[in-house]
């Protein structure tokens, strides 16, 4: 499968983010709707996983602070590696623009995943929107 991943301002991929999101998130998780929209979007870089034929995969965001977040990759595209390709866009962009680290929010069960790319969890679990996650840190330069 032909994957490509674009890196752009919410303004140009806010529908398609938004519904990958809506799908995992609430519908998914039970995330209630109002905690999945928040301020951070609009200043924020998006990363979109885009299948050969324009479907959307996946996507993921970088905050103007070095945070990832809102990484989701719809349940049919799960394991097949697209997941690692956004969060690769993501740390690609923070590099270029100078970020000395990252920090995220690893929902519990996905913190391996992050570690295998570098990230070192931060502190004890905790709960964010009924979900337990751990804090995770990356150091970049």
């Amino acid at each position: 499968m032909t994957i490509t991943i674009r890196l752009a301002p919410w303004s140009e991929v806010r529908d398609t983010a938004r519904a990958i999101r809506y799908a995992v998130f609430v519908e998914e998780q039970g995330v209630p709707v109002e905690l999945e929209w928040d301020e951070w979007d609009e200043p924020s870089w998006h990363a979109l996983a885009l299948a050969g034929d324009g479907s959307a995969l996946a996507t993921g965001r970088l905050l103007p602070d070095g945070h990832i977040g809102r990484m989701a990759v719809l349940k049919a595209a799960r394991g097949s590696g697209v997941g690692a390709m956004v969060l690769d866009a993501l740390m690609a962009k923070a590099e270029e623009l100078g970020y000395p680290e990252l920090v995220l929010n690893a929902q519990s069960y996905a913190a391996p995943f992050y570690a295998r790319v570098g990230f070192e969890q931060v502190g004890e679990e905790f709960e964010e929107a009924g979900i337990p996650h751990v804090e995770m840190w990356k150091r970049l330069r």
